[in-house]
């Protein structure tokens, strides 16, 4: 029996190269055009990081992701120091073409986190 060593995040998507460069610059990843128009990737400068990838399909996003990235800003801060690092981030990833979705506060059983979108409309989340 084999064992996966390995995990690669695939995205579908309208523009790879776009997308590639968006995630490497959130994730502070390597962006690696394909030779190939329609797909792309980035992989994680220290190798730790799992490989996202990028391919073009023709049909367009209609529905919520039933998979997302959390994006690990804040672990172990919180409060208002929590809500702080995340709205900081979420300013950073704005001016990179991500939309900001909604802020889901405390609720005494979890912390905050920043629900946003990517710049082909998938939802992840700063956590």
């Amino acid at each position: 029996m084999t064992t996966a060593r390995q995990v690669q995040v695939t995205f579908d998507c309208a523009e790879p190269g776009r997308l590639a460069e968006f995630w490497a610059q959130v994730l502070g990843y390597d962006a690696a055009p394909d030779a190939e128009p329609h797909r792309a990737a980035c992989t994680d400068p220290a190798g730790v990081g799992p490989r996202l990838f990028f391919q073009r399909v023709p049909e367009g996003k209609v529905v919520k992701n039933r998979v997302h990235l959390d994006v690990r800003i804040g672990p172990g801060l919180v409060g208002e120091e929590r809500l702080a690092a995340l709205e900081a981030e979420g300013a950073r990833l704005e001016a990179l073409g991500a939309t900001r979705v909604r802020l889901l506060t405390a609720d005494g059983g979890d912390e905050s986190c920043l629900v946003m979108q990517d710049v082909e409309g998938n939802e992840f989340c700063l956590d």
